[in-house]
Parts: C-alpha cells; sequence; structure tokens
C-alpha cells in the first residue's frame, strides 16, 4: 500500500459485476476503510460492470485479449494499464480471463480472486460461473461457500483468505444456489479481505497459508 494514501484497487471484471457493486456499497458504507477503487478493468466491452463503475464516477476501461496479436502482448497492455494506475492490490472480481503470468508475478500476494466454492472443491479449470455449481448439486453436497484467496501461477491454488459455508437446501438449483452464495458469502468475504489487507493485517507465511492479525 502507498504511503501517500489510502489502498489503490483495481478491481478486474467480465460480466454484470454483482460482486464490484458489494465493494462499491461497502467502500460507501465505511465497511472497506482506507481504500480507493482506482479503476475497473473488463475484458468485455459490454459487461455491466463497465456501467456500475462510470455511475460511480470510477475510470472504466476494457481491454479485450481479442484486440492484441498475441497472449504476451495482451499481457503486457493489461499491465502497463495497472502499473500506470499505482495499483496496490488487484481484486478479481468475476474475472473469467486467467491473469498473464507477468502481473502474477509483478503483483505477488496482491491479487486476490473470490471463487464459488469452497476450495479445493469444484475449483480449476473449467469451474467457473454456474458450473461450480452444476457440479456441487451433482456431487450432491450438503455444504458449499465461497472462498477468498491470493491469485498465484496456478489455477485457483493460492493462500486462502477468508471462507464461508452456505447450506445446499433441497430443490437447489444451480441458479438458487448461486444466488445464496453470492448474497450470504461472497458479497460479505470479498469486501471484508479488501479491508484487512488495507488495514495491513494480511501476510503470507513460509508454508504459504494466510496469517490475519488482529
Amino acid at each position: 500500500m502507498t504511503e501517500k494514501g489510502p489502498m489503490r484497487v483495481a478491481v478486474l471484471v467480465s460480466g454484470g459485476g454483482t460482486n464490484l457493486q458489494a465493494i462499491l456499497d461497502a467502500v460507501d458504507q465505511g465497511r472497506i476503510r482506507n481504500t480507493e477503487i482506482a479503476a475497473v478493468i473488463s475484458n468485455n466491452k459490454d459487461a455491466y460492470a463497465l456501467e456500475r463503475a462510470r455511475r460511480h464516477g470510477i475510470y472504466a476501461v476494457t481491454i479485450a485479449p481479442s484486440g492484441y496479436e498475441s497472449r504476451a502482448s495482451y499481457g503486457a497492455a493489461l499491465k502497463e494499464e495497472i502499473d500506470r494506475l499505482h495499483t496496490d492490490l488487484i481484486v478479481l472480481a468475476g474475472f473469467l480471463v486467467q491473469v498473464p503470468k507477468e502481473i502474477v508475478e509483478a503483483y505477488s500476494n496482491r491479487i486476490i480472486n473470490i471463487h464459488p466454492a469452497l476450495i479445493p472443491s469444484f475449483s480449476g479449470k473449467g469451474y467457473y460461473g454456474l458450473h461450480v455449481h452444476e457440479a456441487a448439486l451433482k456431487r450432491g453436497v450438503k455444504v458449499s461457500g465461497a472462498t477468498v484467496h491470493f491469485v498465484d501461477a496456478n489455477l485457483d491454488e493460492g493462500p486462502i483468505i477468508l471462507q464461508q459455508s452456505v447450506a445446499v437446501e433441497e430443490g437447489d438449483t444451480p441458479e438458487t444456489l448461486q444466488r445464496r452464495i453470492m448474497e450470504q458469502a461472497e458479497w460479505k468475504i470479498l469486501p471484508k479481505a479488501i479491508d484487512l489487507i488495507a488495514a495491513g493485517r494480511v501476510s503470507v507465511d513460509g508454508r504459504n497459508h494466510v496469517i490475519i492479525r488482529e
């Protein structure tokens, strides 16, 4: 975090931005302190999250892989924008593009992601959006939830910061389970994790485990 002011956050999104809205509401309500949402960046020019950002007076920009000749040039452009914003923390809030390696390396333990399951369950390649909840219901689990974790080179394998469990109910569909996990878990623990990081209370030890100081 910069010494001159609040922690500067870049939120990366691909779709509607419900988790982004939860972050914006938490900042407005004082549940996320000492934090400025510096930008919202999307790979999808039609993402409603960009409109949410603009309505909130936040810089919003599209950087899409399809606009670049290679994965490397896309990664370079995305990193250049994140660097230009003097970003302290990158938050993946429903970002459906794997973060380029050069960004993961440059922002080690400064990128967090929200995953709609209790990692390591239903995580990794192919587990995103409704696919996660479809898999959970197919397996017949009684409890699911959400996880906030740091992002490393391996998909959904970075150090876990916070988790919140949510009961699976009789008759649940992927859509109803998704909504309950959003409301009872994602929209609570993602803002909480950002606040803890802004307060300097989160660190990673030698075992790659997260320590949260009181």
